[in-house]
Formats: structure tokens, sequence, C-alpha cells
């Protein structure tokens, strides 16, 4: 019985050391516990350059909370937005930049986030790989691309003055290029399936939506070779007249004039 009592008494006693052993060890320091905003701010900027994407975020999330109301708060939701994209998060990058937007509509710095939002979906889709071996931007998913081009206009419309709308500009027509040359891709490969009505919806489609896009002449010219397939000989010369007539140096219009699209050709 006295070595059961012993070993009770010092199971016991470990239990207790245990339970109320973090009381004797001294409370972990907060080095920021006495920080203003500015050292805050301070040191999340300097983070932020030294390319420590990872401490900045810290840093600018605590100032939000710290110092929710103070003058550096709302230049920290701008801030982490734009390191959340230098991160590699561009989800929790666009989230940052909406809730600014929704929490400030009239702030002056709104036209920068809405143009943030456009680069953010603008390399969405690059991949690691893409860095290091050229692919044909057309022959990504055109989602992102579709949503880059909504924001970029969305701040060339609603701020046509501002800093950034002419980059924009630049970069919308650039994503129409290869949105239109998406769909031809797409129609080609419709044509190769043959499904020639939907390689006609989908040149129809550029026609319609961008026109004078570097893709229109190829456009134009698969739509010819669908209708070819399709025996519609009317509207496929339709079509080539209007190939001929509008981009007579085309490098693709013997294609348009064959039976044959050239990768049954060759």
């Amino acid at each position: 019985m006295n070595i059961i009592y012993k070993s009770f008494f010092i199971i016991s006693a470990i239990t207790l050391l245990s339970l109320s052993g973090c009381s004797w060890l001294p409370d972990q320091i907060d080095e920021t516990k006495d920080w203003s905003a500015t050292q805050i701010y301070q040191k999340a900027h300097s983070a932020m350059k030294s390319e420590d994407y990872e401490s900045a975020i810290k840093y600018f999330e605590l100032l939000e909370a710290r110092y929710p109301f103070g003058r550096y708060a709302q230049q920290a939701q701008i801030e982490v937005a734009y390191t959340y994209y230098k991160y590699d998060e561009p989800d929790l990058a666009m989230s940052a930049a909406d809730r600014f937007i929704r929490l400030h509509p009239r702030h002056p710095n709104v036209d920068y986030m809405l143009y943030l939002k456009g680069i953010i979906n603008f390399h969405r889709d690059s991949s690691f790989m893409d860095r290091f071996f050229a692919r044909d931007p057309s022959s990504r998913d055109p989602g992102a691309a579709r949503q880059s081009f909504f924001d970029f206009k969305t701040l060339t419309t609603r701020f046509p003055e501002s800093t950034y709308s002419e980059d924009a500009k630049k970069r919308m027509l650039y994503l129409r290029n290869n949105l239109a040359q998406h769909e031809v891709n797409v129609a080609n490969f419709n044509i190769r399936r043959h499904a020639y009505i939907a390689a006609v919806n989908r040149t129809k489609y550029v026609v319609e939506n961008y026109d004078r896009s570097t893709a229109m002449p190829e456009a134009l010219a698969t739509m010819a070779i669908a209708y070819d397939y399709l025996e519609m000989n009317d509207l496929a010369e339709d079509v080539r007249r209007v190939l001929k007539q509008n981009y007579p140096d085309y490098s693709g219009q013997i294609r348009a004039f064959r039976k044959k699209a050239w990768w049954q050709i060759f």
C-alpha cells in the first residue's frame, strides 16, 4: 500500500506541475506590444521592400487590427492587397482589393485597386513553366483574361483620367486579341472534330465581338472552310469575298480557298 500511495502522490504532483507549469514560465514577449501605428507601418513597408512578403502581410494586418481608425489603416489595406499579389496569393489579393473598394468607394485610390485587380487576373493563369518556356497566351483558359479585361474596362470607364488608364488600355488591346484568337483556335479544333456548325458559331462570335482584332482574317478563313464542309457554298464565297477585300495581304489567304483545311492537305 505504501508503494501504491507513493506512486499516486508522484503522478498527482506531475499532473499539477504540468497544469500550472505555464504560470511558472515568463509570458511570451510581444515585441510590437508598445509600437505606434507609424512603427508598425514602417516595419511592414520595410519587409515588403525587402520582398519578405509573409512578414509584411503580418505587420499590415496587425496594423489594421490594432489601429483600425488610424491614418495608416486604409494605406495598410491597399498595401496588403498588393503584397498578397506579390506573395503569389491571387485569391487573397483579390479579396483584399474588393474589400477595400467596398469599404471605401470614394477613396482616391479606388482606381489603383481596380488596376491591381486587372493585373492580378492578367497574370492569374500564368504557370511557373510559362516563365521559362514560351506558350501562346490564346491557348490558356480565357476565364481570367475575360475578367481582367472587365476590370480594366471598369477602370477606364470610371476613371478615364487615371494614371493607370493608359496602361490598362494597352493591356485590354492585348487581351482582346488573345481572346479572339482563342475563339479561332477552338473553331479550328471543332473543324478537326467535324463539328462544323460549332466552328461557324465560334468564328461568327469573333466577327461580331472582336472586329479589327488580329485574329479576324483567320476567323474569316476558318468560317469559309466550315461553310465548305457544310456545303453552304454561297455563304462560303461571301466570306471569301469579305476576306479578300479587307485583308488582301493575309498570308493564309490561299487556305480559305481550299476545300480542305490545311491539316488535311499536308
